[in-house]
């Protein structure tokens, strides 16, 4: 029986899992990349596997089930490898289930963090009230200018780059290829589907195309002749010198959450501090729309550094080592985009997970590969569907029949 030749455009870590799963059940698989494997925006994230920033809905759905899938998907990358059991893997991927803990630092802050925290109880989120004994206890160098905190034990963290090359590697062991420095120019479409590409490196055909290419993918897929609207939104952040051990959760400021679900273009930032396996801690976090603009900006930087000194005062005398920032895949609705384009047969979309897209890899490429085998979903896709306004506010007209773009 012939595999369906799958092309995947984006070798990030959404595009790796997606690749993971399709090659796995037994498709051949092609990865086009234009840089390199993980080089853009996973090389410039924090490697976040968060369900305590999220609200019950479809995208914590989604995150919980990406959080159920890393340490299984670890075992079975382990195992397929022939290592010697899961952590090889998960050292590999820095897998890190550390939990988080979210701080509040006014009345007000404290009261709309209790509610946003039972919400997610009732969503069967593990979100546990700390008092300020047992906050000294798990953060003990946090300042104590606080009034409310909980404990998110099922928050993990991962090395963005090591776990996308985890997830590649074992798409490339089951049977994938993958082609670098290869961009997408154009489609080509016959009988009304899309049936091949033509890149920099030439023509590739195939069955089905899965747009994977995060902040681009909205560019990427008005080329291939149905645009959808996933703009580029910026964020920086600060890396400490390595220090002793001294943040031992991914700690935040209860407005984060605001800042990630507000849609203004201007500055949103708030206080994420965290530690990384080699001793130095991040600092974020920052979110603005500025286009590709990929300047370092120093006034943002300051913000950043400020808000995570609130936090985390005994901070102010270490030196930062380096500061960088990356491109997050914006939607207006704040949600993914995963399934397939109804206006061109064969094109698929996995996209748009702003700065999520680390840790809801995994689910969103299993849902990705049960649409497109017939499979049961592991959860409800139509939340995530293309057709839906916020998502087709790009849309131009109807694809036509040879090249396109």
């Amino acid at each position: 029986m012939r595999a369906t030749r799958v092309v995947v455009l984006g070798a990030g870590i959404v595009g790796a899992a997606c690749a993971r799963e399709l090659a796995l059940a037994g498709c051949a698989v092609t990865v086009l990349e234009r840089g390199g494997p993980a080089a853009a925006t996973t090389a410039h994230g924090e490697g976040n596997v968060l369900v305590s920033d999220k609200g019950p809905g479809p995208e914590l759905e989604l995150a919980r089930l990406s959080r159920r899938l890393w340490p299984e998907v670890l075992a079975e990358t382990s195992d397929l490898s022939g290592a010697s059991g899961a952590p090889e893997a998960a050292r590999a991927a820095e897998w890190d289930p550390k939990g988080g803990i979210v701080v509040a630092t006014t009345e007000d802050g404290a009261r709309e963090l209790e509610r946003f925290a039972a919400s997610q109880r009732e969503a069967g989120v593990r979100a546990e009230p700390l008092d300020a004994a047992a906050l000294a206890e798990a953060e003990p160098h946090l300042t104590r200018d606080v009034t409310a905190a909980v404990a998110y034990p099922e928050d993990a963290q991962v090395q963005p780059t090591g776990a996308a090359t985890v997830l590649l590697a074992d798409a490339l062991r089951a049977g994938a290829v993958l082609r670098t420095g290869c961009e997408v120019l154009s489609a080509v479409a016959r009988g009304g589907r899309i049936t091949g590409v033509r890149t920099s490196l030439g023509l590739v055909e195939g069955e089905a195309f899965v747009d994977a290419a995060g902040p681009w993918a909205g560019e990427l897929s008005a080329r291939l002749g149905a645009p959808v609207a996933v703009r580029p939104r910026r964020g920086e952040v600060l890396v400490t010198a390595p220090m002793p051990p001294t943040v031992f959760h991914k700690v935040y400021d209860a407005d984060y959450v605001g800042a990630v679900g507000s849609g203004a273009g201007d500055l949103q930032a708030s206080a994420v501090v965290e530690s990384a396996r080699a001793g130095t801690i991040l600092l974020g976090s920052s979110r603005r729309r500025v286009g590709f603009d990929d300047r370092l900006r120093p006034e943002v930087l300051s913000v950043v550094a400020r808000k995570a000194l609130r936090l985390f005062p005994g901070l102010s005398g270490v030196p930062v080592m380096r500061a960088y920032g990356g491109f997050r895949p914006y939607v207006d609705d704040h949600l993914p985009v995963i399934g397939a384009d109804p206006r061109l047969p064969g094109l698929w979309h996995a996209t748009g997970h702003e700065g999520a897209g680390i840790g809801l890899s995994v689910g969103t490429g299993r849902l990705l590969a049960d649409l497109f085998l017939g499979r049961a979903p592991a959860m409800d896709p139509g939340p995530f569907r293309v057709d839906r306004p916020a998502v087709l506010a790009a849309s131009g007209p109807r694809v036509p029949e040879g090249e396109i773009g």
